[in-house]
């Protein structure tokens, strides 16, 4: 039976642990300019040292305006790439492995004058999540500039792989380009974007396979169903991931909703609420999950991997509250555990 402190291993991705360090945005890009610094080299660092199997680096952007703000990570130059050769070079030393997300944020663009989607559809946000209280209204991609987008997953990707990360993920959910063009209720085209909507997705994962060591895994996120009036629904989430599977996609990375302000249909929001929508891909879909959402219980981690419901089980609150979050965890469901020698009169 596995457990937390259950090796992992997929293709050339070979872990300590089921713990993930889950993405999370730290809008601390001082220069606007997309490259880690100090701040990002301690903060990853840190859960390197406090057991982590895998720590994903937060969004990245593909393109200075495909982020979020412009305090976000970017990968969109080659220049970019010896900061981040630093930060998994000392993530890695401490035996840990690290991945990176790359996505474009497409209408949730923020700082951008002009953001860009599928279509020229209004996003919504409560006031308190925006950095300026509401969307703007996006501009409709052409085919041509849909064309050159993919072009920038698959160069960052490149750049990532020169960097020296273990494995890629790219963001299919929460609202942001991936899921917007896979959203019957953001993506009304009426080309071959529109009346395909896994179109863009699997041209993307392509792209990216290609540029892609053949052993190393593709992880993709996806939001297993929308909270909007008229979102989406777990069927259909589980048809795009039948498409970005013969793709290419080799693990998905369950999280749920994040396209709008939610309807009538609310996320529970209660420790553990989106590890059913991870079983479900994993039953259906028969690859690794990994299972994301107030999951920071040292029990309720256990159990997720103990009961099959998912293989890997991502932290996010709780690894900021506790950068020792998977030490302490394994120490708690299994009494045993392997401290760096500098901690081990504290953690034994």
């Amino acid at each position: 039976m596995n457990n937390l402190s259950t090796p992992f291993k997929l293709k050339n991705l070979e872990l300590k642990n089921r713990t993930v360090m889950a993405p999370m945005c730290q809008y601390s890009v001082e220069l606007k300019d997309g490259v880690p610094n100090d701040w990002h080299f301690v903060h990853y660092a840190s859960r390197a040292v406090g057991g982590t199997g895998l720590i994903i680096v937060e969004m990245t952007g593909v393109d200075p305006d495909g982020r979020i703000t412009d305090g976000d990570l970017g990968l969109w130059s080659d220049d970019q790439i010896p900061p981040y050769q630093r930060l998994v070079s000392e993530v890695q030393k401490h035996g840990s492995k690290i991945g990176i997300q790359i996505r474009h944020a497409g209408r949730k663009a923020e700082d951008a004058l002009q953001p860009v989607a599928p279509s020229s559809v209004q996003g919504g946000a409560l006031p308190e999540e925006t950095k300026y209280g509401e969307l703007k209204l996006p501009r409709a991609l052409t085919i041509e500039e849909i064309n050159r987008v993919i072009s920038q997953f698959k160069d960052a990707a490149r750049r990532a792989v020169e960097a020296g990360f273990d494995t890629i993920e790219l963001h299919g959910a929460h609202g942001y380009l991936l899921h917007q063009f896979m959203s019957p209720s953001i993506n009304i085209r009426k080309d071959v974007y529109g009346t395909d909507l896994s179109k863009f997705g699997v041209e993307v994962i392509q792209a990216v396979k290609s540029v892609m060591p053949k052993n190393m895994p593709l992880i993709m996120r996806l939001s297993a169903i929308e909270y909007i009036d008229g979102g989406y629904d777990i069927e259909h989430a589980l048809n795009m991931g039948e498409r970005f599977k013969a793709a290419g996609v080799d693990i998905f990375h369950i999280s749920s909703g994040g396209e709008g302000i939610p309807g009538k249909l609310k996320p529970l929001n209660t420790p553990g609420y989106q590890v059913p929508f991870a079983r479900m891909f994993k039953d259906r879909l028969g690859l690794p999950v990994i299972a994301v959402g107030k999951i920071e219980n040292a029990e309720l981690a256990q159990a997720t991997i103990t009961n099959g419901d998912a293989d890997l089980v991502a932290v996010a609150r709780g690894m900021l509250n506790d950068p020792y979050w998977t030490l302490h965890a394994i120490k708690a469901t299994t009494k045993k555990v392997e401290a760096p020698f500098q901690y081990s009169r504290g953690i034994r």
